[in-house]
């Protein structure tokens, strides 16, 4: 048996690198709330705040195969176009990513990491939205993969007409 293994070891040698994914860490890296207008904006009205949600993700580069990964959203909660609060959080993680063609590669860091970073912002936004004295937060799951897909088709739409301006 030990015989046949062997020529199909040689095989998967000789052909291109097996992909590899794995979690080496995932950690919150930077975190700010900021609740200006209390307690004044607990007694105005009924709790109907304007949300907005801004999200950022980045990557780089940190040793053979492995990449730190941030996950950086911004929510601005306004309650009568009083600031209620303000979340600043990073959400980031060291991951190992091998064997994957330069295209799928830039997918798995700008769509598949921050994808996998989420849920624990999510989190971390809620419980930190709780702690302010205002009702839990819970971010609705997002679309990395659209997102990356259109981010990928802006860059290059621009990267088009700057050819054609010059």
């Amino acid at each position: 048996m030990a015989e046949e293994n062997q020529p199909a070891q040689g095989q998967a040698e000789g052909q291109a690198q097996e992909q590899q994914f794995s979690i080496q860490k995932l950690y919150l890296k930077d975190v700010s709330f900021e609740s200006p207008n209390v307690p004044t904006v607990f007694a105005d009205g009924e709790w109907q705040p304007e949300v907005n949600i801004q999200l950022n993700s980045s990557n780089k580069s940190i040793g053979q195969d492995a990449f730190e990964v941030d996950l950086k959203i911004t929510v601005t909660a306004k309650q009568n176009k009083k600031t209620a609060f303000l979340v600043e959080l990073t959400q980031s993680g060291i991951f190992t990513v091998a064997g994957f063609e330069q295209d799928n590669l830039r997918g798995m860091l700008g769509a598949f990491c921050p994808e996998t970073l989420f849920p624990f912002a999510r989190e971390a936004i809620a419980e930190l939205v709780s702690k302010g004295g205002f009702p839990p937060l819970l971010l609705a799951p997002v679309n990395f993969n659209a997102l990356y897909m259109q981010q990928a088709q802006q860059q290059q739409a621009a990267a088009a007409a700057q050819d054609t301006a010059h």
